[in-house]
């Protein structure tokens, strides 16, 4: 059992790895537009997707902390499967719609579960005396460094296989589709105290615990939010802006890689960085960054204006890093997969409502019109959130300064 859960790590690593080699995404604006999709169409089908984990990612994230986190992740890989074979038949604005279908729920039931197998993995082995890995915090990075990294790589293989044909892209992709689901069987569950809790007092901790717990664990949740909502908007943006920018097609893949990495090195030196900064420091970073980049692509022309989307994938990195790790930390084990559905829920949540608009200025406003809109709307958002964080960190940090001297 001890080898099985030291390889739990090893494993979520590579699972990690392929579940974000998606060779697809650095060309799926042209690759639906190709089949005869509107940038309104194409948003819509990412509102489908966000719909469909809007409606799964809770109770995925219930049934993982439940059933067990190995279970949800077979399934959800199992299905993500499937959603890729589709890709290769997929040819009108409802073969789309029902590939983000498929991939919603199996997303859903991956999403939460697999930062929680992880960082029940570390923490399960650090009390047994074990070795283990890098600890929950540093895994959690490292897991996010390892995505990015992922992305970046499928950035790179995307534009040597548009060498040939758009067709090569979405095979690569279907049969790469089909890797985690083959790792998923290495997976130990992690042993748990049952709980003698029925349904309704599982909910009811759980929202106590988000409401009326931790004041930081609250205010985390809300600044994921934040910052993950302009991380899907620049996301969808991005091919867009470089089509208008006259880049050609051959060169997103590589952009993308280095979008991607640099995700991956920002969040591999998070923890450093906010050592060297201090928290205040790093959260100023983190807020600052996205705004100049938005404000950069909004004026900026060419190649320049694509350089300042490197501001905001620093930030990303940063801030995933950091705030996951500070959520993770303080969640009890039995709620973990559920606590951080709930988190990825109200991201989705939103965008359902607001991605179709995103679509609908850029093809109407277009692109610079919609990055200053963004610009208006993130600048208070993230003042609304950040400010209140670093008043509770502040006084977390003060309580537990003071139970020490008691202690002592």
């Amino acid at each position: 059992m001890n080898r099985s859960l030291h390889n739990n790590i090893r494993t979520i690593f590579l699972m990690g790895f392929f579940h974000s080699f998606m060779v697809v995404i650095p060309v799926f604006v042209p690759l639906l537009q190709g089949h005869g999709l509107s940038m309104s169409q194409v948003l819509q089908t990412q509102a489908m997707f966000a719909l469909t984990i809007a409606l799964c990612e809770v109770p995925s994230g219930y049934i993982a902390d439940v059933w067990g986190r190995r279970q949800a992740i077979m399934i959800g890989s199992a299905l993500n499967a499937l959603g890729f074979l589709s890709l290769l038949w997929a040819d009108t604005f409802l073969d789309f719609l029902l590939y983000e279908l498929i991939l919603g729920v199996g997303f859903s039931l991956i999403s939460g579960a697999d930062l929680a197998l992880l960082y029940d993995t570390e923490v399960y082995l650090q009390e047994q005396g074990l070795p283990g890995g890098a600890g929950p915090g540093k895994s959690l990075s490292r897991l996010i460094a390892v995505e990015a990294a992922a992305s970046g790589i499928a950035g790179i293989v995307a534009s040597v296989l548009l060498l040939w044909s758009l067709d090569g892209v979405v095979l690569v992709q279907a049969f790469t589709g089909l890797m985690p689901l083959l790792l998923v069987f290495t997976l130990a569950e992690v042993p748990r105290p049952p709980s003698d809790n029925d349904h309704r007092e599982n909910a009811r901790q759980v929202v106590e615990l988000l409401l009326f717990g931790k004041p930081v664990l609250l205010w985390t949740a809300f600044a994921i939010a934040v910052f993950g909502l302009l991380a899907v908007y620049v996301f969808w943006i991005y091919q867009k802006y470089w089509e208008m920018q006259s880049v050609p097609l051959g060169y997103f893949g590589y952009i993308w890689a280095a979008f991607a990495l640099t995700v991956s090195v920002s969040a591999r030196y998070s923890a450093a960085l906010e050592q060297r900064l201090g928290t205040r420091g790093v959260l100023c970073l983190i807020a600052i960054l996205p705004l100049l980049g938005l404000l950069g692509m909004a004026l900026g022309s060419g190649w320049v204006g694509v350089m300042f989307g490197f501001a905001i994938q620093f930030s990303r990195g940063l801030s995933m890093s950091l705030f996951y790790e500070a959520l993770n930390r303080r969640v009890p084990g039995d709620f973990r997969a559920t606590v951080n559905s709930l988190v990825s829920l109200g991201v989705r949540a939103v965008f359902i409502v607001t991605g179709p608009l995103l679509g609908f200025a850029l093809d109407h406003y277009g692109v610079r019109s919609t990055l200053l809109i963004m610009l208006a709307v993130f600048t208070p958002l993230m003042g609304l959130v950040l400010v209140p964080l670093v008043l509770r960190i502040r006084r977390e940090v003060s309580a537990r300064e003071r139970a020490a001297i008691v202690a002592a």
